[in-house]
């Protein structure tokens, strides 16, 4: 199981009990098998659901939710299109509205169908997805997100570039080459940062060469849909709380780059830096705190609701 390459990287204490194997379960949305890990647990009054980036995959979420197992809450994470066990029938016509799209339509399903208070937990561009969904659903108790890196912030398209000089022009280039070129799928080390997915080079590896998540060929049009994408207006956000939890020495998409989001947020917001931890947060005594920070947005939904 491939989230068992992840979990060796995790601190020396969350290693002493086995992590709780995900079940495969499998969705259908618009002609896509969608794959989605799930650990079910009936008593827990509150669900997680997690949602990866650009790098990840439900295998690689599954490290933070098997740890989140332990905490007592019902934990889910899905495959996004192109990514992970899911299904894609034409992986050039991926679009970051497909994702945004797909999300929403899930969490309805789910929210149809079991009335418990759901978290989005969103990791590296998830964080984004986890907040357009929220938006636009109404159906999200809490986020939590490990970056808030908003694409209309010309210096966060600069951190997330490859190379940041892309990141001022980049879009436009991209929407003009998209009716030629936007289904033309490349390798995405080639347009992010993938060296500075980790503080440590052998996962940053990992993660880069992983044919489900970071060596994924993507289409030019899914990183020019994202950079072009206007989310929604954050100071009209107010309904769902939003907690970032943004690893404080992560060389990828700086902290502060991530801290501007959520100060226009209407919603109430709270702000925690994980200490010691690069862009995936798996040192200590960062990841301890984001754990508890976990505990601690799960019981703030399960109280709203009681």
């Amino acid at each position: 199981m491939e989230y068992l390459g992840y979990a060796k990287f995790l601190p020396r204490k969350y290693l002493a009990d086995p992590l709780i194997a995900p079940e495969p379960t499998w969705w259908e949305w618009r002609g896509r098998r969608v794959h989605v890990a799930r650990a079910r647990d009936s008593s827990a009054p509150v669900r997680v659901l997690g949602v990866h980036g650009l790098g990840g995959h439900a295998g690689l979420l599954w490290v933070a939710a098997g740890v989140g197992m332990r905490e007592g809450m019902e934990v889910m994470a899905i495959d996004l299109p192109l990514y992970g066990d899911t299904v894609e029938a034409d992986p050039g016509a991926v679009r970051y509205a497909d994702w945004v799209d797909m999300l929403c339509e899930f969490v309805c399903a789910e929210t149809e169908s079991d009335d418990r208070p759901l978290v989005l937990f969103g990791a590296s561009m998830g964080g984004m997805v986890a907040y357009e969904v929220a938006a636009r659903t109404g159906r999200v108790a809490q986020v939590m997100a490990t970056c808030l890196s908003d694409p209309a912030d010309p210096a966060a398209r600069r951190a997330s570039a490859r190379w940041s000089f892309t990141g001022g022009w980049g879009p436009k280039v991209l929407a003009a080459v998209a009716p030629i070129l936007g289904n033309v799928r490349v390798p995405i080390r080639w347009l992010v940062d993938m060296r500075n997915m980790s503080l440590d080079p052998e996962l940053s590896r990992m993660c880069a060469t992983d044919p489900r998540g970071g060596g994924v060929r993507v289409p030019l049009g899914l990183l020019g849909s994202f950079l072009s994408y206007r989310h929604f207006v954050p100071e009209e956000f107010t309904a769902t709380p939003v907690t970032l939890v943004h690893p404080a020495a992560d060389r990828w998409t700086p902290p502060e780059l991530s801290i501007r989001f959520p100060d226009r947020v209407g919603a109430p917001t709270r702000v925690v830096l994980l200490e010691g931890c690069g862009h995936f947060p798996i040192e200590e005594p960062g990841v301890t705190r984001m754990v508890e920070v976990l505990r601690e947005v799960v019981d703030s939904a399960a109280n709203r609701t009681s």
